[in-house]
């Protein structure tokens, strides 16, 4: 079932904040203004992805090698 805009963007913001609590070494109590958001929330707080995220994969460090130099050339034309 598709999430409104507005609904999604709440639900980010929640975990973002739940992330920066953790941080910031508070307690895992979801704060009153985020009770609606709460699932998103404690997911933040307990670092793992929001539904439907797709996990980020780091950059290499040789991520230039990792490339083929025709690859490279046919994007730049």
């Amino acid at each position: 079932m598709p999430v409104a805009k507005k609904d999604q963007e709440r639900a980010n913001y929640a975990w973002m904040y739940g992330v920066q609590a953790r941080k910031d070494g508070k307690e895992r109590a979801v704060p009153e203004f985020w009770q609606e958001q709460a699932d998103a929330w404690l997911k933040g707080f307990d670092g793992e992805p929001l539904d439907g995220a797709v996990a980020q994969k780091p950059v290499s460090n040789s991520i230039e090698a990792e490339f083929d130099e025709v690859a490279v050339n046919k994007s730049g034309t």
